[in-house]
């Protein structure tokens, strides 16, 4: 990336909440310089990360005048304000954030997590115990996606934007967290749409050992 880019982003690659972001930085072709933190290697506990976000998490985004913005899906509407990834009329505008706040509380937090578990803590992990509801829930937020696909292309509206950004992270790789996608056509049919659109990044894979632990899980 460009060292002069007007945009820095703290992020790890094989984190769906920080992929949003680049995905639609990609689409957006905005320059930024990426920076990566590890955040399962604890380098989001570093003093020096803390000053940048307190809460210890990425993605992080620090302006050239040095403001920083934190919460994935307040740096997608940031960046997608004034573009056609953020409806301009309000009330459409309500309903992509209602499915962007439904990926915070009622996907993220089954999908995210079921596959953090599965490829990022060992095997006699204790959080092992917590997959199989993990992945019950997982399914009861699919399920609402697929039916709001039965008969919309899109989340954020008429057109592709934030909130199919936000949602498209972890459900494109749900799998690893043993969610299996087949008995979702909608949503299959989504993601490839999603993947169509210009400038598409996909996220990166994770490691060898990220994997492994991911396919011994299932």
């Amino acid at each position: 990336m460009s060292t002069t880019a007007a945009l820095t982003v703290y992020g790890m690659s094989t984190s769906g909440n920080c992929h949003k972001v680049r995905l639609l930085l990609e689409h957006l072709g905005t320059r930024y310089q990426w920076k990566e933190v590890d955040s399962a290697d604890g380098q989001t506990r570093t003093p020096a990360f803390l000053t940048l976000n307190p809460n210890g998490k990425v993605p992080v985004v620090q302006r050239d005048d040095g403001r920083v913005l934190t919460e994935s899906n307040a740096i997608l509407c940031w960046l997608a304000d004034g573009t056609p990834y953020l409806p301009v009329d309000g009330w459409q505008r309500a309903q992509a954030l209602s499915w962007m706040f439904f990926e915070q509380y009622s996907h993220e937090p089954y999908i995210a997590v079921a596959r953090f578990i599965s490829g990022w803590t060992p095997a006699d992990s204790p959080r092992r115990a917590d997959l199989p509801r993990l992945r019950e829930r997982g399914h009861d937020a699919l399920a609402v996606m697929e039916r709001h696909l039965a008969g919309n292309r899109w989340f954020t509206g008429s057109d592709y934007g934030v909130a199919d950004i936000a949602l498209f992270a972890y459900t494109a790789v749900a799998e690893d967290g043993g969610i299996a996608l087949g008995a979702y056509p909608a949503i299959l049919h989504w993601l490839q749409d999603v993947s169509k659109q210009p400038g598409f990044a996909a996220m990166p894979a994770p490691d060898a050992g990220v994997r492994a632990r991911i396919a011994a899980s299932h």
